[in-house]
């Protein structure tokens, strides 16, 4: 099942729109996730005065929280944040989005790139509404418990 369930996360969480990233120890905050599978990694990108920025110039511990039911993923993720200076990865990354959180755009000076190098994530992969929604009528018709899609920890290490 953990072989599975790790191609399960990597097929899903390049459709994950935002999630609460926190680091050396500062709270969690909203950060759009950036899939890196063959790195093992997330990206991000953030301000120079972030308290994510300065947890990854230290190559701090770092927790992302994944929600999301469009994605049909849900998840605690592990791993180690850096900063990385890399203007043709940046350039790889860059969006409208991302654009629109610097004043200068692409050539603002505060831009930090941040790499979370993944150890382990407790990963729950749905099945979807409609295939929740048939588990929960299911469930609620024969009392047996509803199938909610894979649950489990997955190592990347």
């Amino acid at each position: 099942m953990t072989d599975d369930l790790k191609t399960a996360f990597w097929n899903r969480i390049g459709d994950v729109q935002a999630g609460m990233l926190g680091a050396g120890g500062a709270r969690h905050v909203p950060m759009s996730p950036y899939a890196d599978k063959d790195n093992t990694a997330l990206w991000f990108i953030t301000a120079k005065d972030t308290d994510i920025a300065q947890a990854a110039e230290t190559s701090a511990e770092a927790n992302f929280v994944v929600a999301d039911p469009k994605a049909n993923l849900y998840a605690s993720i592990d791993g180690q944040v850096t900063q990385v200076n890399d203007s043709a990865k940046l350039d790889e990354l860059w969006s409208a989005v991302a654009a629109a959180w610097f004043e200068d755009g692409r050539k603002d000076d505060d831009i930090r790139l941040v790499r979370m190098t993944l150890s382990k994530a407790e990963v729950w992969a749905t099945t979807g509404a409609a295939g929740f929604l048939y588990e929960i009528a299911k469930a609620n018709v024969t009392d047996d418990t509803p199938d909610a899609g894979e649950h489990g920890t997955v190592s990347f290490i």
